[in-house]
Order: C-alpha cells, then structure tokens, then sequence
C-alpha cells in the first residue's frame, strides 16, 4: 500500500459491542462519503477491533489529530468527512478524548492511558 498524500487516518471501531450499534453501516458510510467527495487518496480508513470504549460506540479515532468521536451514526459518519474536506477541526458535538499534545482529556479531565 502507497501512503504517498495521505494526511489523515481514521480508525473505525469494528468490535463486537460496536459492531451491534451500527459499526459496519458508520464504516460503509465513511467510506462512500470519502469516495463520493474523493478523498480516498488523502484520508486512509482501517477497521479496528475492540478499542476499549464499548459504551460510547462505534467509535472513530482520527489521526494525527487523536480525537475520538463517539456514537457515530449514518449522518455523524457523513458530517465527519464533510468536515473533514473543508479543515481539520471538525466539530460533530460528539468528541470523547482529544489529544491535546502531552495526554488524551476530555470534559473531565486528563484519561490515564
């Protein structure tokens, strides 16, 4: 695989709790938004197994930014990508952690890793 151009890394949770809240329907959705818009040369997508958060998914992780979305859905999904053409902070009112250059936080505080 020729990483050549790609600027962003979307890892999808595919793990079995999230796969039963929509998990393949988030990915597909993804994947034809960055297809639709064509983005598929700059913003690579990988279906995970389980990444910790079962309560919050599915979850997506965007990298190298280290934000983790929760609940994504059809139309969170497509947002995403929308979003994700015009800038690199998207703002989809579903953030779990954040990356902030030292430690994952989110509303709380910092998350031991």
């Amino acid at each position: 695989m020729n990483l050549d151009g790609v600027s962003k890394h979307l890892l999808i949770c595919n793990g079995k709790s999230c796969v039963k809240k929509g998990a393949e329907e988030v990915t597909d959705t993804i994947r034809g938004e960055l297809n639709r818009l064509d983005l598929y040369k700059d913003i690579l997508t990988t279906k995970t197994l389980c990444n910790g958060q079962c309560k919050y998914g599915p979850i997506a992780v965007l990298y190298p930014q280290g934000t983790w979305y929760k609940e994504m859905n059809k139309t969170k999904s497509e947002e995403l990508v929308r979003q994700l053409k015009e800038n690199d902070n998207v703002i989809l009112n579903s953030k779990l952690y954040y990356y902030d250059g030292k430690s994952f936080k989110n509303h709380v505080g910092e998350i031991p890793l």
